[in-house]
């Protein structure tokens, strides 16, 4: 008797452990519908022909737009701990920042050589 009573509480203890978070289908489809919805402004950019800054700031903020639906659903970060998404996603960050700061210093650089010795690149 007490094996039975043992393997059932290893049964349901191994169930537990399988079952996981359950997200509703309607969710998906709307993340779904977004990143199509995303996707054609995206494309509605260069068929309307926009250019210069205005064309690049918008395909880079839809582009950053779907990133970040992508992460925060299908990866599910947004029902992670906090310190399990900053370990996920502040090191890109970081990187992007340090980018940033090497093209600020790259412009400077130039910057600097042409104004003291004149040449061009």
């Amino acid at each position: 008797m007490s094996e039975t009573t043992a393997h059932a509480q290893s049964q349901a203890v191994h169930a537990q452990a399988h079952t996981g978070q359950q997200h509703p289908i309607r969710l998906y489809l709307l993340v779904w519908g977004l990143l199509f919805v995303l996707s054609a402004a995206s494309y509605m950019v260069d068929y309307l022909g926009l250019q210069s800054y205005l064309r690049w700031t918008l395909i880079l903020l839809f582009m950053m737009l779907k990133a970040g639906l992508i992460v925060a659903v299908f990866m599910h970060m947004a029902w992670e701990r906090l310190a399990l998404v900053y370990a996920i996603l502040l090191p890109p960050v970081l990187v992007l920042v340090f980018v940033a700061l090497m093209v600020s210093e790259a412009d400077y650089t130039i910057f600097t050589r042409l104004a003291f010795f004149g040449a061009t690149p």
